[in-house]
């Protein structure tokens, strides 16, 4: 691969264009686990990180972790409030005990996708 320069005043600064991103995530937020993927990335896995950062993969990934996750805990809270009958009839009975259980749901089902998805 041979390098091209161009001359700005005293100096010679190579010409590099980056590479376009995928249309599948170009302009797409990279969400709640995006963003927590991230944080992992650069305080635990700093090779990784910087692979995917040099190989301009790192929107990429952190668009697909996310919605890998968001996918993942949507269908864990289905599947826990069916489990304990968390449903429309106890909404409809005591609004406060389906709040209750639905954010507990919620607190486990995340729980469950960080460590199997963000925090690996």
């Amino acid at each position: 691969m041979k390098l091209e320069y161009t001359k700005y005043g005293d100096y010679y600064l190579p010409n590099i264009v980056m590479p376009e991103e995928s249309k599948e995530t170009k302009g797409k937020d990279i969400g709640k686990y995006g963003r927590l993927r991230l944080n992992f990335l650069k305080e635990h896995k700093r090779v990784l990180y910087q692979d995917l950062l040099l190989n301009n993969k790192l929107h990429e990934h952190l668009v697909k972790t996310n919605g890998e996750a968001q996918a993942k805990v949507n269908a864990l809270i289905n599947e826990l409030a069916k489990e304990e009958n968390v449903d429309e009839k106890l909404k409809a009975k005591n609004l406060l005990e389906w709040v209750q259980k639905m954010n507990n749901i919620k607190n486990r089902a995340e729980e469950i996708v960080c460590n199997e998805i963000i925090y690996v």
